[in-house]
């Protein structure tokens, strides 16, 4: 019995040790942990709040009687996506542009950030920079009005291919289906390449020089630095990103779909993301809409735990 009380006692010293020393640190840090609550607060309404409303997937939602007071249906409304005809269709152009995005967007920044970090002259570097951000801070609306533009019959581009190809093309190149995810995936590089090397530059930037000097020495050149110097020291960076863009594989930007698909390229347009706006905007059906997000959500889950874990097993990078 005493032996209790003592263990009894012990834990509660811990308990108001842990606490006077949050006290006391809440005290010395008191602005920090003021700009702390902001993003904190900002993830607890728009992040965590919303995913009450993925209790509409498993019921019959209606408006009027809420989420508390809808019906519940149990796993219907998946048996109802996994049977919709266009459920197979959207899937696998979901998988055909993250893939691509994957395989040509992402190695795309690093690439990006190695040439900036060749360049001896700090003045073309910042000229080449500025251009190359531009792009990112353009309105998506007008970015995919450009894009129209250039790929219409008469486009830059459109020529372009015309004179490289030999093939001349009477209508716009969006209006191929077979050529929405090359439009897709290549405007999204020359949108955003710049702004995602931003992470890789500041990575390039960190690593010591002293390498490159002994690299040198030992008689390696320009691209030999970069292969076992600068790719190596940057590697847990680039892992890093990965095992995010992995968890973010199935969320294909809709806005862009929603400004670049027709009715000639939504064969391979449309998407499950689409597929999720469709439903839940067009045809107010907010359970079944609302089913296919929280599958959307769970397949980005396993897929970035995947990733995680197979990092973890290969190399010492991981995120948890």
């Amino acid at each position: 019995m005493a032996k209790q009380n003592a263990v009894t006692k012990k834990s509660d010293v811990k308990k108001v040790g842990y606490f006077a020393r949050l006290r006391h640190d809440l005290a010395i840090n008191k602005s920090l942990y003021l700009i702390l609550l902001v993003p904190v607060l900002w993830y607890a309404i728009f992040a965590y709040g919303p995913m009450y409303g993925a209790l509409m997937a498993f019921q019959k939602f209606n408006a009027r009687l809420g989420i508390g007071g809808s019906p519940w249906v149990g796993f219907d409304n998946f048996v109802r996506f996994f049977s919709d005809p266009y459920f197979t269709r959207d899937l696998i152009n979901t998988l055909r542009i993250s893939i691509a995005s994957v395989v040509f967007y992402f190695p795309m920044p690093i690439i990006f950030a190695l040439l900036i970090n060749e360049i001896d002259s700090r003045r073309f570097v910042k000229v080449v920079q500025t251009i190359t951000y531009i792009p990112h801070f353009i309105s998506l609306v007008v970015v995919c009005g450009m894009i129209k533009t250039f790929v219409a019959s008469d486009g830059i581009i459109t020529t372009l291919v015309s004179s490289i190809t030999g093939i001349e093309f009477k209508e716009s190149l969006l209006n191929n289906a077979n050529l929405f995810t090359t439009i897709f995936v290549g405007s999204d590089i020359w949108q955003n390449i710049a702004w995602s090397s931003i992470i890789y530059i500041a990575a390039i930037m960190g690593v010591e020089q002293q390498l490159y000097e002994a690299a040198a020495i030992d008689g390696a050149g320009r691209l030999r630095q970069v292969w076992y110097v600068t790719l190596p020291s940057i590697l847990p960076t680039i892992i890093t990103m990965l095992i995010l863009r992995m968890g973010s594989i199935f969320s294909v930007n809709n806005e862009k779909i929603l400004l670049l698909i027709n009715q000639l390229n939504a064969e391979q347009g449309e998407t499950l993301s689409y597929y999720i706006y469709k439903k839940g905007i067009t045809n107010a059906d907010y359970s079944l809409s609302s089913a296919a997000g929280l599958f959307n959500s769970v397949i980005n889950l396993v897929f970035v735990v995947a990733t995680n874990y197979i990092s973890k097993k290969c190399s010492d990078t991981y995120l948890w």
